[in-house]
């Protein structure tokens, strides 16, 4: 089976009244379905620039995307946006409202992921009144009530504290293998990457190129990303992303 998408030879140039800036260079990769990757580079490499290209928001200069048909992708972003003048419910359908696909259907599809994981009792509630995890959850749903087939993660845990961030992500990545949906996560964080990924990607200093692949392979029998912490070879990947990324080694 082909890869779910693919990225051959993408570059990407900025233009400006200065001069012109490559932000990308001949950056390859495919992604199989059902995989979870990360990627992962230096502070304002392109890690997000690249999502945006996969997301069709940007348009390279260079190179070519290829998707499977009819693939349908969903961006989750570092904040949740969820409205506050929105019930949690009203504002986990605020997707299927904006496509004009709010059917009484999908909106008790909606209600049932939102008890599923383990938002019932607040359907009615407003996003001040959950936890900052519990939000992320809610964003979450609403990305999959689209039913997309690839998810987008721009750094979703960031806004959060180190604790709540590690509790989240667990959370997060589990509801994603459930519903066995292919994920591409930015972030800065080496162990949450090397936690929640089936391969992760280190990007190289501006213009980004692909610097490592590496395929993550833990010895423990529950894959999540708390438990993948206790495995003995997860300080090997974290230390030679480390490495990788040391822009003065």
């Amino acid at each position: 089976m082909p890869p779910i998408v693919e990225l051959k030879n993408i570059s990407l140039v900025y233009h400006s009244k200065s001069g012109e800036t490559q932000a990308i260079k001949d950056v390859s990769l495919s992604i199989e379905e059902g995989e979870f990757v990360s990627i992962v580079g230096p502070s304002g490499c392109g890690k997000s620039t690249l999502l945006s290209i996969l997301a069709k928001l940007l348009t390279p200069t260079g190179g070519k995307i290829e998707i499977q048909n009819g693939v349908k992708i969903g961006y989750m972003l570092q904040k949740d946006y969820l409205f506050e003048w929105r019930t949690i419910l009203s504002n986990a359908c605020l997707a299927l409202e904006i496509e004009k696909n709010l059917t009484q259907e999908n909106k008790s599809e909606v209600m049932g992921l939102l008890v599923k994981y383990g938002l019932g009792d607040f359907i009615n509630s407003k996003p001040s009144q959950l936890s900052g995890g519990m939000r992320q959850r809610a964003a979450l749903i609403r990305t999959l009530a689209l039913h997309p087939d690839i998810l987008l993660l721009d750094e979703p845990f960031s806004a959060l504290d180190y604790q709540t961030r590690l509790l989240v992500s667990d959370e997060i990545s589990t509801i994603i293998r459930k519903e066995k949906k292919t994920a591409i996560l930015v972030t800065h964080d080496i162990s949450e990457a090397v936690a929640t990924s089936d391969r992760v990607f280190v990007l190289s200093s501006r213009p980004a190129t692909i610097k490592s692949v590496y395929t993550i392979e833990l010895n423990i029998p529950e894959r999540t990303p708390i438990k993948s912490r206790e495995a003995k070879e997860f300080n090997y990947y974290f230390n030679k992303i480390w490495k990788d990324l040391d822009v003065n080694g």
